[in-house]
């Protein structure tokens, strides 16, 4: 979900920065052990209850300092880059092995250079000069940067064959939060709001990663789960941001939640089943006031729909005929509107907002003013997004009024519990 870039939102949910379940991926041919481990399970350490801001009492004796244990492993996570590939370049700035994932058939290239990727006879695919009908690993050595698409990456490649291919990343979680935030959050934004992204964006990962186990990826790599360009440039904002908060993550009566977030609330966020009905009825998904985000250009809005966008979404809800007017037709108590009614010449049909937003690519639902016109629609309100979870806007602004992260993310998810997963 990015911000700024983040306006892609949530193509299929998210307009604006946002995360987002992502759907069913197709089954393909999963990667064995010759690709980086994959560990699905996550336990959480002791945790700190984000109600409990309070400095704890100073102990009259300072005890010894414990030696400190070895970091394990970062967590692997699967992210999708492409997803129905009929060829691909990927430039190597080093040292690259290339390999089938039962070792029958390897490579390497010393120097840098490109290697290409395409489909071959029988679903197979080719990597450089190897053809396989199983997974092939292009995997970086020595601090080698891998480029596609004009992004960097430090994970290994993983390209699922098949009429057309899949091109996975297979990157450690701290690392692929390195490529997440600059894209979610303005990488020059205060750090304690960069901290609280952080936070969020770890505890989506690996509740989506609980999710995925029998699936070929975790996560695609755009608004439909988490906007991801690669860790290959990392920011030192970010890098302080992710670092500082290594292994936090959120949860709620001991279990990881999804910890939606977007652009800008317009003054307050709303309860997650006003835009997912399927979603589990928690805490801290319930909604929370917001004082933060008037500073934000995304408070307010105006934006006019064309005639002809609006009746291609009726369209697809089962509504033909010529536009008549769009009008709310249930709002929640902070404004936001639940459901709108269109009609056409041949009917009129009432619709989730969050699913005519997301058709149509409508800022807000918290909408103000609204009018149909012979030509267009013309829509004014307040926010960007979805209006679930945190508000990036208002993050920002409570870290510039000197908010610590974890006040921040206690202001948005109510009731959750703050752990370092083990």
């Amino acid at each position: 979900m990015q911000r700024g870039g983040m306006i892609l939102f949530c193509v299929g949910m998210l307009l604006a920065g946002c995360a987002v379940p992502s759907t069913q991926p197709r089954k393909s041919a999963p990667v064995s052990s010759t690709a980086p481990t994959y560990q699905p399970a996550v336990t959480l350490g002791t945790p700190s209850v984000l109600t409990e801001l309070e400095p704890a009492p100073q102990t009259p004796a300072k005890p010894a300092p414990a030696k400190k244990a070895t970091p394990k492993p970062d967590k692997i996570v699967r992210v999708l880059l492409l997803e129905e590939g009929k060829s691909a370049y990927v430039k190597h700035s080093g040292r690259v092995n290339i390999y089938t994932q039962d070792g029958s058939k390897k490579y390497k290239i010393s120097a840098a250079g490109t290697v290409s990727i395409k489909t071959h006879r029988n679903n197979q695919v080719q990597a450089g000069t190897l053809v396989a009908a199983q997974p092939i690993i292009i995997e970086p050595v020595g601090g080698t940067i891998l480029e596609w698409d004009k992004n960097k990456y430090t994970g290994k490649f993983v390209v699922l064959p098949g009429k057309t291919f899949m091109l996975l990343e297979y990157v450690p979680l701290e690392q692929y939060l390195y490529g997440v935030l600059p894209y979610e959050m303005h990488h020059t934004w205060a750090l304690e709001a960069l901290k609280a992204q952080a936070v969020a964006a770890r505890t989506y990962t690996l509740k989506s990663i609980e999710k995925k186990v029998e699936e070929p990826f975790d996560l695609y790599n755009d608004v439909r789960s988490q906007v991801y360009k690669g860790g290959g440039q990392v920011y030192d904002n970010v890098k302080q941001a992710v670092d500082q908060t290594r292994g936090e993550v959120l949860s709620y009566k001991g279990e990881l939640f999804f910890t939606y977030y977007h652009g800008n609330c317009g003054g307050a966020t709303d309860h997650v089943q006003i835009w997912n009905k399927k979603a589990p009825n928690i805490k801290p998904l319930s909604g929370a006031t917001c004082k933060f985000d008037s500073h934000s250009k995304s408070y307010n809005f105006k934006q006019d729909l064309s005639n002809a966008a609006v009746e291609k979404f009726a369209r697809s809800q089962g509504l033909k005929g010529a536009l008549k007017s769009v009008k709310v037709a249930k709002k929640t108590g902070t404004g936001r509107a639940v459901t709108l009614t269109i009609k056409t010449s041949n009917g009129s049909k009432t619709v989730l907002c969050s699913s005519f937003r997301a058709g149509t690519g409508l800022r807000s639902c918290k909408i103000t003013k609204l009018s149909t016109g012979a030509n267009k629609v013309h829509f004014e309100g307040h926010g960007y997004g979805h209006g679930i979870g945190m508000c990036q806007d208002g993050a920002h602004g409570m870290a510039k009024q000197n908010y610590k992260y974890k006040e921040i993310l206690k202001h948005y998810y109510p009731g959750s519990t703050l752990s370092v997963v083990k």
